[in-house]
């Protein structure tokens, strides 16, 4: 088929014999852009499972099993239960969207200079769209009432130790080796409120605090805390596996009264999952005018869902 270039269009239904096709070039390398700030999947195990019409799935909660084993006699008819502790719910989702307008001048401009037409409107659409979804994936949303990876009021939460400079909590006022034992806590806090069931894999600092462990060395030596944690920390010394360290800026007032939070988690579905059943699509294009259409996007969002909430631990005031 021969593409029209070079014509001018004189009305939206003229022009939609070129800007369909081109706009499905647009559209096909946008949704091939990352986006850095925005990847929520490298935080929290996505499920994809469903469509754009789900209107949400059923979720079980598990706290452990309940009962105890005994000593028996040869007849016994006494031999204890055992019995997963366990809640069910629906976790509901939404569907959202936003999009862009675009216009016959562009159109007519794009067909004189034959090249497509701009990505701009298009790529500024899919990156709300995906901060959209990344938001309600780490702090959920007060809208439709419901939390996210760093703010659920069922994870356990502490403040580090108050032995800084005036009995401080924040890093400015700790050495290195204060900073490395804080991070050590919030580790091994999962791993004995679970009763060495889960082990924390994941650790997320506030950004600045980040860049901070990334520079300071620890005593007179090369190596940064950041380095240092990579090589000693609580889950590295016992699966010999390395720990996953990642910023998030959300943290830098997540904490109690505004404060700083870390938050250390063992990373597994069966910890926490975020729903996304469905991913921003780009409709086709409908005209709004005799000089402009219409192009919108939808995406159907669910919520972070934590299981096993002693999985996750939040350290408040670094």
């Amino acid at each position: 088929m021969t593409q029209m270039t070079g014509l001018i269009f004189t009305d939206a239904q003229q022009a939609i014999g070129f800007a369909r096709p081109a706009l499905y070039r647009t559209h096909s390398t946008v949704m091939e852009e990352k986006y850095p700030a925005f990847q929520y999947a490298k935080y929290i195990p996505t499920n994809e499972d469903g469509d754009m019409w789900d209107v949400g799935t059923v979720v079980t909660s598990l706290n452990g099993p309940a009962g105890r084993a005994e000593y028996l006699s040869g007849k016994g008819f006494d031999i204890p239960n055992v019995s997963a502790q366990m809640s069910q719910g629906v976790s509901n989702f939404y569907l959202a969207g936003c999009g862009y307008e675009l216009s016959l001048q562009e159109v007519n401009r794009a067909s004189k200079m034959g090249v497509d037409i701009n990505t701009r409107d298009a790529s500024d659409a899919r990156k709300i769209a995906e901060k959209f979804i990344y938001d309600r994936a780490m702090t959920g949303s007060t809208e439709k009432g419901f939390t996210g990876l760093l703010n659920n009021a069922t994870v356990p939460t502490a403040n580090v130790p108050a032995d800084g400079t005036s009995s401080g909590t924040s890093w400015s006022a700790k050495n290195a080796d204060q900073k490395a034992r804080d991070i050590n806590l919030a580790l091994t806090d999962v791993y004995t409120a679970t009763k060495e069931t889960e082990l924390a894999d994941t650790l997320l600092l506030p950004t600045s605090s980040f860049l901070d462990a990334s520079t300071t060395r620890m005593g007179d030596g090369d190596l940064t805390v950041l380095a240092f944690l990579q090589q000693n920390n609580a889950y590295t010394a016992i699966t010999g596996q390395p720990l996953n360290i990642m910023p998030a800026r959300e943290l830098e007032t997540a904490g109690a009264g505004g404060t700083k939070r870390m938050v250390a988690y063992a990373r597994n579905p069966s910890v926490l999952e975020f729903f996304l059943p469905g991913a921003f699509t780009f409709l086709p294009l409908h005209p709004l005018s005799s000089m402009s259409w219409r192009v919108d996007g939808i995406m159907n969002v669910g919520q972070t869902e934590i299981y096993r909430p002693k999985g996750i631990s939040y350290r408040d005031g670094i």
